[in-house]
């Protein structure tokens, strides 16, 4: 059988199983739509709570970005990691005490003021749909070489599949659905790293031959030297030295580490479970299952690093791999031969005058003729796809490549069997549109629940409170598949690290504090959680879309990293504001003490219409 057949079947059978799934546990009330009834096992919800964090972020683009940059892709593995081990140890159970399944919920009551929840609706629109985005980028990226469509195709086929799905079965048919999308997951991504691991290191654990020795063609050598080796003779720096400044590296793990805390679709899994008992079991499953994926990812992106440049690099474009064309002709690779050799040559900015490696003048993206192109400018003398972008002579590097793609080609380049390579591609799709159902229902959750029923029209029934669900998430996910198309940026992890930018400088210490001092008010969290956000949004728009150059950063902060000081600004204004002004009611005082107290239940403002009621631990 074909490739196509493999991935047909393979793809084919796991959305039969993910709408079947959808179909037979939709919901049929308020409560299953936002928490699944709160009965799901701790199990479970380990596994759900697994795939909804594992985005396309970590699946596809965590290995890509550790494949390019080694060393300085590991603020990704700490700040994701380790937020959620902040999240679980310093949110969840209080939260879960609490009984607000959702972020505004509690900001709403804790706050004694619509006005916050009002602010906290605006954050949590800003954060998902910002998340959002790089999923819908990471469902197009992948649809787009299953099928060999434009990304922008794959986008809007990849939305019409998660608005079915998430808004037929709400948190009920998401939690079971993402139950089968983390076993698929898991086993297309650790299978190809066994495969690739006894190729490269004759080991079958990756994690092992990552630190053993490369054995491949009789060799025998340290596989991190080997990288290291590779890397310096084409131009770029040791695999295992890192280039950004200590100042953006901990920058940027403290945004994702303090956004990851932050996060309302993954705060709201927590709810699914009976009691604050399951949910610390629940947290327990959820960082095994976590595991599996993030002590893979570094051994992935090594031996793709070492696939690529031994099978492309000096290979005439004639003798090229199959797969290397099949990426080209859906604009995930692309070759310009600058010196007329007939060979695909790749190298870093160490062998540039120019100290950058970009092929194209500007380090632009693949630019193409229209399809309706005489034949001439469609195809080279070597049968390349020509490009109608202007090459740039001032460095000899021909090859471009997307990022996000080193997973997904690398078992192709380790040459894997086809029904291997079908199983990664489900797997790829899995993780994107787990997320991305998760964000939407809670979007959708905050604009009904928190916005409609709790603010503009108190006397929503059930039923019309679900259909206004409904309708927000449809169109949330038309403005979130439109941004898939034109991303803030084309790295998926990158536009990810945003979200949880803006996470940090707004929900993180507006939660950490409303949990933990009884002296900050309203108008404290109000006014942190404005100027937090505001100036996080400000500063990636402008570098991100308004012409600002690296020469004009923060402290040379990027802005994957900005989200730390946003929340500096926000942790100073929440609590000068909070001193300024009089302090909370006795009865919230009382409240947040209450919280901190074993055995005791916590009687929230509202409680009467929550999702979930307050417990004791």
């Amino acid at each position: 059988m074909s490739q196509d057949i493999y991935n047909f079947i393979f793809i084919g059978l796991s959305f039969g199983l993910y709408i079947f799934i959808a179909f037979t546990s939709r919901a049929s009330s308020t409560k299953e739509y936002y928490t699944a009834g709160g009965g799901v096992s701790p199990f479970a919800n380990g596994m759900a709570t697994a795939a909804d964090w594992m985005s396309a972020a970590t699946f596809i683009s965590m290995a890509g970005a550790v494949a390019i940059s080694g060393y300085d892709a590991s603020r990704f593995l700490m700040g994701w990691t380790g937020g959620f081990v902040l999240l679980t140890v310093l949110m969840v159970p209080y939260l879960r005490k609490f009984g607000k399944p959702t972020v505004p919920d509690f900001v709403g009551d804790r706050y004694y003021s619509k006005l916050a929840r009002g602010v906290a609706v605006l954050c949590a629109i800003f954060i998902c749909m910002t998340y959002i985005m790089g999923q819908m980028r990471g469902v197009g990226v992948v649809f787009s070489q299953l099928f060999g469509i434009k990304i922008q195709s794959g986008v809007l086929v990849g939305a019409s599949i998660v608005f079915f799905y998430a808004g037929l079965g709400g948190m009920k048919g998401i939690t079971y659905t993402q139950v089968a999308q983390y076993c698929v997951m898991a086993f297309s991504y650790t299978i190809p790293a066994i495969f690739i691991a006894i190729a490269l290191t004759n080991n079958f654990v990756p994690q092992l031959g990552l630190i053993g020795d490369f054995t491949l063609d009789g060799a025998k050598i340290p596989f991190l030297e080997k990288v290291n080796n590779i890397n310096t003779e084409l131009g770029f720096s040791e695999y295992t030295s890192g280039e950004l400044s200590k100042v953006n590296m901990f920058c940027i793990t403290a945004a994702l580490m303090c956004g990851t805390a932050g996060l309302p679709h993954v705060i709201v899994r927590f709810f699914t479970v009976k009691n604050v008992a399951s949910v610390r079991k629940s947290a327990c499953w959820t960082l095994l299952f976590i595991s599996v994926i993030y002590l893979t990812a570094p051994a992935i992106g090594s031996f793709s690093r070492v696939n690529l440049i031994t099978k492309l690099h000096n290979t005439s474009y004639a003798n090229a791999p199959e797969w290397f064309k099949d990426f080209e002709s859906t604009g995930q690779m692309a070759w310009v031969d600058k010196n007329e050799d007939g060979k695909i040559q790749y190298f870093g900015p160490g062998k540039s005058e120019s100290n950058n490696n970009h092929v194209f003048v500007g380090g632009a993206r693949p630019m193409y003729p229209a399809d309706d192109a005489p034949a001439v400018q469609l195809k080279g003398i070597h049968g390349e796809r020509l490009l109608a972008n202007k090459a740039d002579l001032t460095n000899p590097n021909e090859l471009w490549f997307g990022n996000d793609i080193m997973v997904m080609a690398n078992p192709y380049m380790g040459g894997l069997p086809k029904w291997v390579i079908a199983l990664l591609m489900a797997g790829c799709i899995a993780a994107a549109l787990s997320t991305a159902a998760g964000l939407l229902l809670v979007l959708s959750t905050s604009i009904s629940h928190d916005l409609m029923k709790k603010i503009v029209k108190p006397d929503l029934s059930d039923k019309e409170e679900v259909n206004y669900a409904r309708a927000a998430s449809f169109i949330a996910l038309a403005v979130a598949a439109y941004f898939g198309i034109n991303p803030p940026s084309a790295f998926i992890a990158k536009t990810v690290a945003f979200a949880f930018g803006l996470a940090a400088s707004s929900f993180f210490p507006t939660l950490l504090m409303g949990i933990f001092s009884k002296r900050v008010n309203k108008q404290g969290a109000v006014s942190g959680m404005l100027c937090g956000i505001v100036f996080t949004i400000s500063y990636i728009v402008y570098f991100q879309f308004l012409g600002g150059t690296s020469q004009d950063y923060l402290f040379g902060i990027t802005p994957e990293g900005i989200g730390f000081v946003g929340m500096i600004i926000n942790f100073v204004v929440t609590y000068a504001v909070s001193l300024a002004t009089p302090p909370p009611p006795l009865e919230i005082q009382q409240m947040v003490a209450e919280i901190h107290v074993p055995g005791t239940a916590v009687q929230a403002m509202g409680d009467d219409d929550a999702g979930v009621g307050g417990e004791g631990i």
